[in-house]
């Protein structure tokens, strides 16, 4: 596949069906050529839907034929591939969610989400690679094996997202999902040069419900105005997650949410342990302050707060204890052996210590609201660290922060899923080492089309879909 094409954005794919230069047909069929092509070495999918995503673009192809443009009207992402993390269900497609226990599952019924998606028009690709449970930051389990970094193979892509944003950052469909429970968006949007937007919790059904109230869905994607069209797609009231609203989405016109504003920006350098890398903080500086070419003020402020991390490891403990709280003994052997850490330490709470959690969860988010009272948003980088072996769940030499490590050095994702608040990782550059660095946008409660705005003019400010070509030179 040709690089204009492996990297195209959606309003382009569209043109080109428009026109007659490509067909879905074609694009699906040189889509999993490339996957066929990457996937020994990446291990980006779990699952591949061969037939059923090729049934889709000929349905795809005959309604382009007889409705021509009207055809975008209602389905606004026809014929464009897509893929899904395994974590979530997807009918009639299996869905393992990096586990041992569901290696045959295949649901009868899609989530809303990916309900959505396909109403929109979206062809489903496959199921993409996440830890077991999406328990841990990276891409590693005991059903498929670790997914590789595009940019250095022998790294993590991050995760728990992990195999959408290496198929995005591949040009393998225009788009991924995934979920994000402490930074699995915008983790591995980080550490594969990407998009990964987490809107405000309860913008996106998240169906089955997260019991945590951690976990938000959104998009992954190459350009901001991709990820605002599945934002849109996707969202909406759903009765089956109790947190989901009415309040209207961001349009693809989100950039109208600046006129004719000038914003104050908080940039953060470190929001605890691991301090971050020299290299990193100063590229992901570099993208903040440019923003002042669009006359943002973008100052520099102390952390608002304290580390929230002993307070996410006890309510991530607990609940992923609560899960198997009836069949360990039946199941441990078949459970990834550092996760079964967690839900052993899990099970060693109680009551008391679950309830000062989230009494300290509601003091955050005071402390937050406070801060955003005088921030319009929050900047940062994404995650502090390269990404380290591809093989392993976290650092070789863990942080230390509470009685288990495995979340503690990415201090700047979690705090806003314990929030709840919307926030985006966009490319900042590339390090010496030419590994892709984060800059990382956070809004208040609702303000996902500010955060997407002003991702946007970043993109604008500092393109990086350059960036996508020098990826494919590596593995032509």
């Amino acid at each position: 596949m040709e690089p204009e094409l492996q990297y195209a954005g959606i309003d382009t794919i569209r043109r080109l069906y428009t026109d007659g230069t490509l067909s879905p047909t074609e694009y699906l069929s040189t889509t999993l050529e490339l996957l066929d092509r990457l996937e020994p070495e990446l291990g980006a999918f779990v699952t591949v839907a061969r037939e059923r995503a090729t049934a889709e673009a000929e349905a795809a192809q005959r309604r382009l034929h007889t409705l021509g443009t009207v055809a975008w009207e209602d389905r606004p992402l026809l014929g464009m591939p897509v893929s899904i993390k395994d974590l979530t269900p997807t009918e009639g497609i299996r869905t393992t969610r990096g586990s041992l226990l569901h290696t045959a599952t295949v649901p009868t019924e899609d989530a809303p989400a990916v309900a959505r998606l396909r109403d929109a028009g979206a062809i489903i690709i496959g199921k993409t690679n996440t830890s077991e449970g999406g328990w841990s930051a990276s891409g590693v389990n005991r059903v498929h094996g670790p997914t590789r970094n595009p940019w250095d193979p022998s790294r993590t892509p991050g995760g728990s997202s992990a195999g959408a944003a290496v198929a995005v950052a591949m040009g393998v469909g225009v788009a991924g999902t995934g979920t994000d429970g402490a930074g699995s968006i915008r983790i591995p949007a980080a550490f594969c040069g990407v998009v990964g937007f987490k809107p405000t919790l309860g913008r996106i059904p998240y169906v089955p419900a997260s019991p945590d109230e951690l976990s938000h869905i959104g998009p992954l994607t190459r350009t901001v105005d991709d990820a605002v069209l599945l934002l849109r797609v996707m969202s909406g009231f759903d009765a089956r997650d109790a947190l989901t609203f009415r309040t209207p989405c961001p349009t693809a016109e989100s950039d109208t949410a600046l006129s004719p504003r000038t914003l104050r920006i908080g940039w953060i350098s470190s929001l605890g342990a691991p301090d971050p890398h020299p290299e990193i903080e100063a590229l992901a500086r570099r993208a903040a302050q440019s923003l002042t070419a669009w006359g943002h003020v973008v100052e520099e402020i102390a952390p608002p707060f304290e580390d929230p991390y002993p307070m996410l490891e006890v309510i991530l403990s607990s609940w992923e204890s609560a899960t198997h709280a009836d069949d360990l003994a039946g199941v441990a052997d078949r459970l990834d052996p550092d996760r079964l850490q967690v839900i052993r330490f899990g099970g060693t709470l109680d009551a008391t210590q679950l309830v000062q959690a989230y009494a300290g969860r509601s003091r955050l988010r005071t402390q937050v609201h406070d801060v955003m009272t005088r921030y319009d948003l929050l900047a940062m980088p994404t995650v502090p660290i390269p990404p380290f072996a591809a093989e392993l769940h976290e650092p070789a030499e863990p942080v230390r922060k509470g009685r288990l490590s495995w979340l503690a050095w990415t201090p700047g994702t979690y705090p806003f899923n314990l929030t709840g608040q919307p926030a985006v990782s966009v490319p900042a550059g590339l390090t010496t080492t030419g590994l892709p660095v984060g800059l990382q946008l956070v809004g208040s409660l609702h303000a996902d089309a500010l955060v997407l705005a002003v991702a946007r003019q970043l993109e604008q400010l500092n393109p990086w879909h350059h960036l996508y070509a020098e990826l494919s030179k590596r593995w032509s």
